[in-house]
């Protein structure tokens, strides 16, 4: 079995209090279609190059400080960065503010349950080539961005001053590690990556080349059927799925 095509990022997950709700905000701002899938719960699928789901769990854990992830949405002038914000907000987003520099020319949001995500300038080289979610920016180190290199076979297209970024092979979205210092912990993530071996692929084979890289096995006591909890390097949580 070629090892580049035996996984996949199959969603981003968000624990949510009302997860149709959310599920509803993003669905809406991004045009994503809502399905109720009786496996993974209720899943928005991509109407673009972005290449994974995004999968609403329910979950009554407090929000305890910034998400250790988050989306960076791109403009293609001023006027069409003000859209994007204007459509957020009126969908049920708002301000926030996060300590950025009033130079700074992003915009910082956030979803109706404190997510954060940021609205970016146009002209931002970095991103000139993604679409609309230009990227998935993480707090990590540089041994993080490259575990996800190799757990996604996904190829580093940024790798400098511990910065490191990755991206799928066919496009869509980057992912970026903004290297040290790394935030404090603060519970659970909210935002967690799932991925799922292919309809080929083996569960335990694909935690064991997970644990090969420097995953470890969490357990939470209360692990579903066909779901083992992982961490990375970081100690950031994932999820391994059954083969999809």
């Amino acid at each position: 079995m070629d090892r580049d095509t035996s996984r996949q990022l199959f969603a981003l997950c968000f624990d949510a209090r009302e997860p149709e709700n959310l599920a509803r905000f993003w669905s809406r701002f991004l045009g994503w279609e809502t399905v109720d899938d009786p496996q993974d719960g209720i899943v928005l699928l991509p109407s673009d190059d972005t290449g994974f789901r995004l999968r609403f769990l329910p979950s009554q854990e407090q929000k305890a400080g910034q998400n250790r992830m988050h989306f960076d949405l791109t403009s293609t002038s001023l006027e069409d960065q003000q859209r994007t914000v204007d459509r957020a907000l009126a969908l049920g987003a708002q301000h926030i503010d996060i300590g950025q520099l009033p130079e700074e020319e992003h915009v910082v949001l956030a979803d109706p349950e404190g997510n954060e995500f940021c609205v970016i300038e146009p002209g931002n080289n970095f991103l000139a080539d993604c679409g609309f979610i230009g990227a998935l920016a993480c707090d990590g180190s540089q041994e993080v961005g490259y575990f996800w290199s190799k757990a996604l076979g996904w190829p580093l297209v940024w790798d400098q001053d511990q910065e490191t970024a990755i991206r799928s092979p066919h496009g869509g979205p980057k992912v970026t590690w903004g290297g040290p210092p790394l935030a404090p912990r603060t519970g659970r993530d909210r935002l967690r990556f799932d991925l799922a071996p292919t309809a080929d692929g083996d569960l335990q084979t694909e935690v064991d080349r997970l644990l090969s890289l420097g995953a470890k096995r969490l357990d939470t006591g209360q692990d579903e059927p066909g779901h083992v909890a992982m961490t990375d390097p970081d100690g950031n949580e994932f999820s391994v799925l059954t083969p999809r």
